[in-house]
């Protein structure tokens, strides 16, 4: 049986990796099980957001099972063509929270740095330790390192393999926001779900616009954008928005709306 827990919470889905023995370490069964639920939640239009944590107030993730890659060698979490854990190398069009209650290292930092929002606990920690064991993190840690942190400081998490507190990643920016370790989870979902009281389509071509605009020269993302832009001008999201603001009352949109 997989170390993952699956949780509906209306349209937001939460997987808790339970595999707090092990700090929640993936090992091949539960990465593959991870992939599978993404996969699933991607293509269910009744869930609009996914949120992943860990067990316990120990570690978010300890990245690969060590133990298991030591018996049947390194790389099984690896999906082809997703990443570690189905995350890493994923194009995904529903945001992906992570939650992280405590150590964020190795592979469980490339999960949360893979996410659109990551809200940590007050005590977490993150890292790159696979340079203390002969390897380093080429599942998206390195090269998400090189476009979000300062080159000393990413160079020294990439050589020395020692984390940095929850303050100071704040400080970077890489995290979005800070909470006691007893509030994380809840605020993660009420986070989630303000979130998807909001337009589904314009919450959907803003994600895939920021990627773009990350990945491409100003002026082609700027050309993107007119289009996206012109298309949701005409849409009837866009339509209540306009119509409910002259109107003095919250919009309805719909789809994820309680």
């Amino acid at each position: 049986m997989s170390g993952l827990i699956v949780e509906r919470h209306g349209p937001v889905l939460l997987l808790i990796i339970d595999r707090e023995e092990r700090r929640n370490a993936i090992d091949a069964e539960t990465s593959a099980a991870i992939d599978s639920h993404i996969g699933l939640a991607e293509s269910n239009d009744s869930i609009g957001a996914i949120i992943i944590t860990g067990s316990g107030e120990r570690a978010f993730c300890a990245g690969m099972d060590m133990k298991e890659a030591a018996e049947i060698g390194v790389g099984h979490g690896l999906i082809p063509g997703r990443g570690f854990a189905g995350i890493t190398e994923r194009r995904r069009t529903k945001p992906l929270i992570a939650a992280v209650n405590g150590m964020a290292v190795a592979g469980g930092f490339e999960i949360a740095l893979a996410c659109d929002i990551v809200i940590a606990a007050d005590h977490a920690m993150f890292g790159l330790s696979e340079v203390k064991r002969g390897l380093f993190a080429f599942a998206g840690g390195v090269q998400r390192l090189a476009r979000q942190v300062p080159r000393s400081t990413a160079l020294s998490l990439i050589l020395t393999g020692e984390p940095l507190s929850a303050t100071r990643m704040y400080g970077l920016g890489v995290i979005s926001e800070i909470v006691p370790s007893a509030q994380l989870r809840q605020r993660a979902l009420d986070v989630a779900h303000a979130m998807l009281q909001n337009s589904w389509e314009a919450i959907r071509n803003g994600k895939l616009l920021y990627e773009m605009a990350a990945d491409i020269p100003i002026d082609q993302s700027l050309r993107f954008g007119r289009a996206f832009g012109e298309a949701t001008l005409k849409s009837a999201d866009s339509q209540e928005g306009v119509a409910a603001f002259s109107e003095g009352r919250d919009a309805t949109f719909g789809r994820f709306q309680s």
